[in-house]
């Protein structure tokens, strides 16, 4: 019985422990990568703010040849929804909305992931002018982990985890405009 009370009570020190670190660490993280596209400012604007092109360019939409795509509203505007479900894990099912649109300089987008976990996260492409020919164009996701869901914060990296994935967007975009 003494071995089994000194385990329970290294257990829960130990959890204890993991709950305190958990309150000293971010709940909040961002994401961001960029590229400088060869294509005038309104033109590559005018490409990213219909949320359906994303299926040209971003990785995760490629990533399931026989993922469900549906789509309600009017796309390049807001309240355009995109939504995807699919059998692959890194894919899964959620949903994509436009919150806002800033003409000829960003838009803003809620991401509802539904699939393997419930969360949001909000994400953002913004488009600068660098000169008349060249856009540079960064793309952002933000979001939150809540308490003590943020201890994972110690073993997983999300910039490490998406950033990638944003990059590869990118230039799968730069390559489009650029034809």
């Amino acid at each position: 019985m003494k071995v089994l009370k000194k385990i329970g009570i290294g257990l829960l020190a130990l959890i204890a422990i993991i709950l305190i670190v958990a309150l000293f660490l971010k709940k909040e993280y961002a994401v961001s990568r960029e590229i400088v596209i060869n294509t005038p400012k309104q033109q590559v604007f005018d490409y990213i703010k219909f949320l359906k092109n994303q299926d040209k360019y971003s990785k995760w939409a490629g990533m399931d040849a026989n993922m469900v795509k549906t789509y309600s509203g009017t796309d390049g505007t807001v309240g355009f929804v995109s939504a995807w479900d699919s059998n692959v894990k890194d894919v899964g099912k959620g949903e994509q909305t436009i919150k806002k649109i800033t003409e000829g300089q960003s838009v803003d987008y809620l991401l509802h992931f539904i699939k393997p976990f419930d969360d949001t996260a909000e994400a953002s492409m913004t488009t600068t002018a660098m000169d008349t020919s060249q856009t540079k164009v960064t793309w952002v996701i933000k979001g939150k982990m809540i308490y003590p869901m943020n201890i994972i914060t110690l073993f997983m990296d999300m910039d490490t985890m998406i950033g990638g994935d944003l990059a590869t967007g990118l230039t799968n975009l730069k390559g489009l405009l650029e034809k």
